[in-house]
């Protein structure tokens, strides 16, 4: 089955010039890489089986119908496995990451998937206005006591179909992945397939994220995709969007 989410090509691209941008104080950082799930325990079950390792429970989004299971992968970074939440209040505007797109949830019917990523900013509402591409509205968002904002389209999609990230700036004194679970796990790298390679960089350039991945060519006619490797207990292992 070839569901064709990572291969919709640039949307809402805007013409800049790189040089052009204030990029002097904009940094940027992979913060956490996404697995979404029609359920979470199918979710964490699919960790379990890829990486060797059982996910705790997160907590739950009320702003966005969602819930989640987390695991630290290193300093300021995370895995995230996301669901929507059947317990929940349906939120009054699209779920983040796409969940309410139908072809994403019938991707999701067959198995969990890396949907996309995120990048933490020390500034997201410059990374938004530098970004070449419709990047969202800053959002402010809460979880306890965790207070971030983050870069949402008003209709929920993916960004590239979710091979460019999303943005995040958090409002705590400590990243949040310093409080997670510690499995063993550590994030090696981030590559992404694309047919139209040169312009992903281009617009990974314009939120200063061009050397947080790798991105490789592919021929025009085949589907982008991504990989994330990550060291486990067990070894070098992979997580793919690409269904089996």
């Amino acid at each position: 089955m070839n569901f064709n989410l990572l291969g919709r090509g640039p949307t809402q691209v805007a013409c800049y010039n790189v040089q052009s941008l204030n990029m002097t104080h904009l940094q940027t950082h992979i913060d956490h890489l996404v697995i979404a799930a029609e359920t979470l325990e199918q979710g964490v079950a699919y960790v379990k089986e890829q990486l060797g390792v059982g996910m705790p429970f997160g907590g739950v989004h009320p702003q966005m119908g969602t819930h989640n299971h987390l695991m630290r992968l290193g300093d300021g970074i995370f895995l995230e496995v996301i669901a929507i939440n059947p317990d929940a209040e349906p939120p009054r505007r699209p779920r983040w990451f796409g969940l309410d797109d139908a072809l994403i949830r019938a991707q999701l019917a067959v198995q969990p998937v890396l949907l996309t990523w995120v990048v933490n900013s020390n500034d997201i509402d410059q990374l938004i206005r530098n970004a070449a591409f419709s990047a969202g509205t800053a959002e402010p968002i809460s979880r306890g006591d965790l207070h971030w904002h983050f870069g949402l389209p008003e209709d929920g999609r993916l960004l590239a179909g979710g091979t460019l990230p999303y943005a995040i700036e958090w409002h705590t004194d400590r990243h949040p992945a310093e409080s997670m679970a510690d499995l063993g796990c550590r994030f090696e790298k981030l590559e992404i397939y694309h047919p139209r390679a040169e312009w992903l960089q281009s617009a990974l350039e314009s939120i200063a994220a061009q050397d947080l991945v790798t991105v490789h060519p592919l021929p025009g006619n085949e589907t982008a995709y991504m990989v994330v490797s990550v060291q486990t207990p067990a070894g070098l292992k992979s997580l793919s969007s690409k269904i089996c």
